[in-house]
C-alpha cells in the first residue's frame, strides 16, 4: 500500500466492505432527501466530531459556515447595563475621532487614524468593562497588547476616566512640541511608561510578543517563581496585520505549548492601509482555517443579534449566500444602503429574499456585524477565558469607520482619512447623540469640542466602577 492509498481523499483508497459503505451512503442520501441539506450537514459535522474523539485520523473540516460559532441559545446573559455602556462608548468614540481631527489643524497636520478605533470600540469596551484585570489584581493583572492604530480610543477613554486632560488630547503625536502633554502615536512604553505596557507598532510586534508573554507567564508559574496562573494575555490585532510574517510565524508553537492563557482578538473590518484585505476572498474563513490548522481554538463573531431571527428561520439559503459572498461585496454593502443590500444580497436567492419580505430598508440596513454587538462579543470573550488546553482566537467582523457616516464607512480610503468635514462632524454628532450644538461646531470646524458630561454623570460613575 502506498502513502497515497492511505489518503482518505485518494480515489485509490481501499474499501474493506463496499456493500456496507454503500448502505451508509444510501442512508445519507435518504436523510438529505427527507430532511434537507442542512440536516445532512448537521449529521456529518456531528460524525466528524465523534471521529475525532475516537482518534480515527479523519481529516478535519478547516472552516465552518460563515456564521457565529456560538449559537444564540448558548449565549450567556450580558451582566451589565448595556444602555449605560453604550452611552459612554459613544463619548469615547467621539473624543477619539476629535483627537485625530484636531491634530490636523493648520500648522500641525500630524496625521493619525480615525477609522480603526471606530470599528473596534465594542471589542475594547467589553474587555475593559468585564475581562481585563489591572496590576493591583491578586493575579498580577492581565497583559494587553493594543492594536497600534486604535490608540486614540485608549486616550479618549482615559480622558473620561480623568487620567488625561484636553491638553493631553491636543498633544496627540506631538510629544516634543507639546511636552509634557504630548501623546505618542502608537502604544510605546518608552515614550509613555505610565500609560503603555507593550509596544505594538510596527505591525506584527503585538502577536508574536503576546505569545512570548503568555509562555513566560506559564514558565514563571510552572517553576514556582511567580504565580501567574490567573493572568491572561490579550492581543488586539487587525486582519491586514495578520499578513505580517511575525503575526503567523509562532502560532503553531503557541498551540504546542498549550497557551490557554492567551487570546487573540482580530478586528476583521476587511480593510488594510490601502484597500481590501481579501477583496475576492474571505479573510475570516482564511484565518479560521489557518489558526485551526495550527491547533488554536477558533471563535467567530460575524453577525449581530438582529440576524438571529433570520438565521433561525433559514432553510440553508441564507447561510449559503453568506458562505458564497466575497469580502469585497460585504464591504460594498456597507458603503451603500438597505435597498442596495436587499437587491444585491438577499435577492440573489428567492428563499433568502422571503426572509426579509416584511423588513423595511432601514431594518435591513440595521442588520449589524457581530463585532459591534456587546452580547455577541461578551459571549465570545467569556468562552475564550473558559477554554482550556489551547490558545483562542476571536475573529470579529466589523466595519471600518463604523458610525462615522457615508464618507467613511467601508470606503477604501477610510484608513488614510484624517479629518472630518463640517457636515461629517454634524452627522457623526447626531449618530452618537452628543449634546454639542451646530454653533459650537461652526465656530471653528478645525477645533470641534471634546465632550465630557462631568464626574457626577451616572455613566461616568459606572465607567469608574468598572
Amino acid at each position: 500500500m502506498t502513502v497515497n492509498d492511505q489518503d482518505p481523499y485518494s480515489v485509490n483508497n481501499t474499501d474493506q466492505d463496499p456493500e456496507e459503505t454503500a448502505e451508509w451512503q444510501e442512508s445519507l442520501d435518504a436523510l438529505v432527501a427527507d430532511k434537507g441539506h442542512q440536516r445532512g450537514r448537521e449529521i456529518m459535522l456531528s460524525l466528524l466530531k465523534r471521529s475525532k474523539d475516537l482518534h480515527l485520523g479523519v481529516p478535519m473540516v478547516p472552516t465552518t459556515d460563515y456564521i457565529n460559532t456560538i449559537a444564540p441559545e448558548n449565549e450567556p446573559a450580558f451582566p451589565g447595563d448595556e444602555e449605560l455602556e453604550r452611552q459612554y462608548r459613544r463619548w469615547i468614540r467621539w473624543n477619539a475621532a476629535i483627537t485625530v481631527h484636531r491634530a490636523q489643524r493648520p500648522g500641525i497636520a500630524v496625521g493619525g487614524h480615525i477609522s480603526t478605533y471606530a470599528s473596534s470600540a465594542s471589542l475594547y469596551e467589553v474587555g475593559h468593562n468585564w475581562f481585563f484585570r489591572g496590576q493591583d489584581h491578586p493575579s498580577g493583572g492581565d497583559q494587553i497588547f493594543y492594536q497600534g492604530h486604535a490608540s486614540p480610543g485608549m486616550y479618549a477613554r482615559a480622558f473620561l476616566e480623568g487620567r488625561l486632560t484636553e491638553q493631553h488630547l491636543d498633544g496627540f503625536r506631538q510629544e516634543k512640541s507639546r511636552a509634557p502633554y504630548g501623546l505618542s502615536s502608537y502604544p510605546h512604553p518608552r515614550l509613555m511608561p505610565e500609560f503603555w505596557q507593550f509596544p505594538t507598532v510596527s505591525m506584527g510586534l503585538g502577536p508574536i510578543n503576546a505569545i512570548w508573554q503568555a509562555q513566560n507567564n506559564k514558565y514563571l508559574t510552572n517553576r514556582g517563581i511567580i504565580d501567574r496562573s490567573d493572568s491572561r494575555v490579550w492581543a488586539f490585532l487587525g486582519d491586514g496585520e495578520m499578513d505580517e510574517v511575525e503575526s503567523r510565524g509562532a502560532l503553531q508553537w503557541a498551540a504546542n505549548e498549550k497557551l490557554d492563557n492567551l487570546t487573540f482578538v482580530i478586528n476583521c473590518n476587511l480593510q488594510r492601509l490601502d484597500g481590501p484585505v481579501r477583496g475576492n476572498g474571505k479573510i475570516i474563513q482564511e484565518l479560521e482555517s489557518f489558526f485551526r490548522g495550527a491547533g488554536w481554538n477558533v471563535i467567530k463573531v460575524i453577525w449581530g443579534r438582529e440576524w438571529d431571527d433570520l438565521l433561525a428561520r433559514d432553510n440553508g439559503a441564507l447561510v449559503k449566500l453568506m458562505n458564497e459572498t466575497p469580502d469585497g461585496d460585504y464591504q460594498t454593502y456597507k458603503a451603500e444602503d438597505g435597498a442596495y443590500v436587499r437587491e444585491n444580497f438577499f435577492a440573489r436567492d428567492p428563499e433568502a429574499l422571503k426572509l426579509v419580505e416584511g423588513y423595511t430598508d432601514e431594518q435591513i440596513w440595521n442588520l449589524k456585524r457581530g463585532g459591534h454587538d456587546y452580547r455577541k462579543v461578551y459571549a465570545a470573550f467569556k468562552a475564550a477565558v473558559e477554554h482550556e488546553g489551547q490558545p483562542t482566537v476571536i475573529l470579529a467582523k466589523t466595519i471600518k469607520g463604523y458610525g462615522l457616516g457615508k464618507s467613511f464607512e467601508g470606503r477604501n480610503a477610510t484608513h488614510q482619512m484624517k479629518k472630518l468635514t463640517l457636515d461629517n462632524l454634524k452627522q457623526f454628532r447626531d449618530e452618537l447623540r452628543i449634546p454639542i450644538t451646530d454653533a459650537q461646531l461652526e465656530e471653528n470646524p478645525y477645533l470641534p469640542p471634546y465632550y465630557h458630561p462631568g464626574e457626577d454623570d451616572p455613566a461616568i460613575q459606572y465607567l469608574q466602577e468598572r
